[in-house]
């Protein structure tokens, strides 16, 4: 479950985004609950100003949990980045707060590509994407993407660059939806 930032939000956000498991792969890091409400305030205008898409997650109590955003959108294109608070790992949060973003993404917003940068190190990310059945590896299909990432180490690459595209996602919808509505698949 999603919804639109609110600074409201903020002071639980933060402590949840601290924790030692969380906060190293946090794109946006503040160091500070005011540095937090000052980031989600920018996160706001930006959005406002189309630079970006940024939702937050909430739980079946409507206590927000952690974040989703797309970012740096040129061209259709942009950049996913989302985290959880530590007590939410495994409970099934992230699936369905991508479900819902990438809907709103690829139907309402009608994104192009969704690129995901994952540090080669971050094995709970990388078990995370390669269990999305419209993923691919976006490091050959967007070398350009995969060189910009990885610029300063180009010799050995620190990330993995995965692509979710419009066509992908919409072909993954129809089938799921066929599949459904009780109709075989062959």
């Amino acid at each position: 479950m999603l919804k639109k930032r609110d600074l409201h939000d903020a002071p639980a956000l933060f402590q949840l985004m601290i924790h030692p498991e969380v906060f190293p792969f946090v794109r946006h890091k503040a160091y500070s609950s005011d540095e937090f409400y000052f980031l989600t305030k920018s996160t706001m205008e930006a959005e406002e100003n189309g630079e970006l898409i940024s939702r937050t997650i909430i739980d079946e109590y409507h206590q927000p949990i952690g974040t989703i955003n797309l970012f740096d959108i040129e061209d259709g294109k942009g950049f996913l980045a989302t985290w959880i608070g530590q007590p939410y790992f495994g409970k099934g949060y992230n699936k369905i707060a991508k479900d819902h973003f990438f809907d709103e993404l690829f139907f309402t917003h009608e994104i192009e590509a969704v690129f995901i940068k994952i540090r080669k190190t971050n094995t709970r990310s990388m078990k995370a994407i390669l269990k999305l059945p419209f993923v691919s590896l976006g490091n050959i299909l967007f070398p350009e993407q995969f060189e910009r990432i990885n610029k300063d180490s180009l010799d050995s690459p620190i990330y993995e660059l995965f692509v979710i595209t419009n066509e992908q996602y919409m072909i993954h919808r129809e089938l799921m939806d066929t599949v459904n509505d009780g109709e075989a698949v062959v």
